[in-house]
């Protein structure tokens, strides 16, 4: 029972709040600072910008660090405190409100230059935690800065634009018009880009646009599908990997484990880039109450990261094979040109029909479509299909089973995007490759490359072929490619078994 004078930190409990942004809790906005060199909270000229404020908690903690450590150099309590207020400290916040936000946590004031304000040096009610309301640039329907569609967004002065300041310029140094020693923040994770049917990430641009001004350290906060997918993060993804001066990588599976309430699929992590030191990047996995790590990595040694350091020793064995994907045998995304909402078809068979599996609530449902109706992938439909869902979420639980349960479709046959579907010439193959879809094996190979609900064909990638003349076990695969007590003890504690009734 709480006593009767406890008094939460205020912004403790909007970061518990379910909200459109995500703020950040201040112990989480601690462990990020953590990451920075000690000597920086007793450098009286360090700068320091939150290009993304919210709640003002990044900047609010930075402040107690620099009050303490610069008491020997500026003993003046009131002197010190004007000192880091106009000059270490930066914001830009992401609307109005939160500008308001943001200076009452730092200043203790809506306003800069208030009576009841903390720093007696401010002239302006803004102080250096500025908001100005930018329009987004349209180009063919969407925002060149960001990517938000022109249909969403495009709206009167009295809604927020949602145009971030930051990001929405081709020169970020003219915002405050100075360098920046440190870089930290919670950025915005996505906006609409088609009128809301898709989100478009743009933390990225947020990292990006940091990394343009070229601080000593930058640290963010951000969700970890850019790892492996994410809407148009292909080539940031790559950067990322390649950037030898991100130095540590904190890595949480689920999201509401770091922001309480939030339900984001595939985690979120935050990181140290520091310019002028490159090497290996120590990664840190924290799965519930386990932690892994820090382990020393490589972040490129794969074209996505594998988040889970354990499962590298286990992928390094099978790829030492040598043996072809499975992708060879793998259909495409939505391969018969069909999505996953098609209506053309019909519920009773005709002479010529073959049979069209879907999905409607949930549900595996087979209609019937004209041989002549498939104009796209026509040679497929005579091959014996394994088919799985292309989507199927578990919100980070472990042990998962990762994929939705398969099974297999004769020829003739097609599907709508819902499912992926691998093929093979005859049933005994088609039971034989069923089998090895089931096993925990085939599923935590999977598993390294998928991060969110979806699986694409890509996912599949690090799956080996195996000859199709068995049924396969774990077991056999585990003697198979060598792997040892605690190699299984990893996959097992991961992958649960898949419901025998599941077929």
């Amino acid at each position: 029972m709480l006593s009767s004078n406890y008094n939460p930190d205020v912004l403790s409990c909007i970061a518990s709040l379910s909200s459109d942004e995500v703020f950040t809790p201040p112990q989480v906005a601690n462990r990020m600072l953590d990451l920075l060199p000690a000597t920086l909270w007793s450098d009286k000229n360090a700068r320091f910008l939150d290009p993304g404020s919210k709640s003002g908690v990044f900047l609010r903690e930075i402040a107690k660090r620099l009050e303490q450590g610069l008491e020997k150099q500026i003993p003046n309590r009131q002197e010190r405190l004007n000192h880091i207020f106009t000059n270490q400290l930066y914001g830009t916040a992401i609307t109005e409100l939160t500008s308001l936000l943001s200076r009452r946590s730092v200043y203790c004031s809506k306003t800069a230059n208030g009576r009841y304000s903390v720093c007696e040096d401010f002239s302006n009610p803004d102080g250096n935690i500025r908001f100005k309301r930018i329009e987004h640039t349209w180009e063919n329907g969407r925002c060149r800065f960001c990517g938000a569609a022109e249909a969403s967004y495009a709206r009167g002065a009295e809604l927020e634009s949602h145009a971030y300041e930051f990001i929405h310029t081709e020169s970020p140094e003219e915002v405050f018009k100075m360098k920046f020693d440190v870089i930290v923040g919670n950025p915005p994770y996505q906006m609409g880009s088609d009128g809301g049917t898709r989100d478009m990430p743009i933390y990225n641009k947020f990292v990006e646009q940091a990394k343009k001004l070229n601080p000593r350290f930058l640290s963010m906060i951000i969700p970890s599908r850019w790892m492996a997918s994410g809407l148009g993060l292909s080539e940031f993804r790559r950067t990322m990997l390649e950037d030898r001066r991100i130095r540590k990588l904190v890595d949480y599976e689920r999201m509401d484990e770091v922001f309480p309430g939030v339900d984001f699929e595939g985690g979120v992590c935050f990181f140290l880039w520091d310019r002028d030191n490159e090497g290996d990047c120590a990664v840190t996995t924290i799965s519930g109450d386990e932690v892994i790590g820090p382990v020393a990595r490589n972040l490129s040694e794969y074209d996505i990261l594998v988040r889970d350091s354990r499962g590298l020793k286990i992928l390094r064995k099978v790829l030492s094979a040598g043996e072809a994907s499975i992708t060879e045998i793998l259909s495409v995304d939505k391969e018969f040109g069909w999505t996953s909402n098609f209506e053309g078809f019909h519920s009773k068979q005709g002479p010529k029909d073959v049979a069209l599996y879907y999905n409607r609530s949930g549900k595996r449902l087979i209609g019937w479509i004209d041989r002549k109706r498939v104009g796209k992938s026509a040679h497929l439909i005579d091959t014996w299909k394994v088919m799985v869902p292309a989507a199927y979420g578990e919100r980070g639980t472990r042990p998962a089973t990762v994929l939705g349960p398969s099974f297999i479709a004769g020829p003739p046959s097609v599907c709508t995007q819902t499912y992926l579907f691998f093929y093979v010439g005859s049933k005994k193959e088609a039971n034989s490759l069923n089998s090895y879809m089931r096993t925990k094996f085939f599923r935590f190979l999977v598993s390294l490359r998928k991060i969110t609900q979806h699986a694409t064909r890509s996912t599949y990638t690090w799956v080996p072929q195996q000859a199709w003349d068995r049924t396969w076990t774990d077991e056999a695969l585990y003697k198979r490619y060598g792997l040892t007590k605690d190699d299984i003890a990893f996959i097992e504690s991961r992958i649960r078994p898949m419901d025998p009734s599941d077929e």
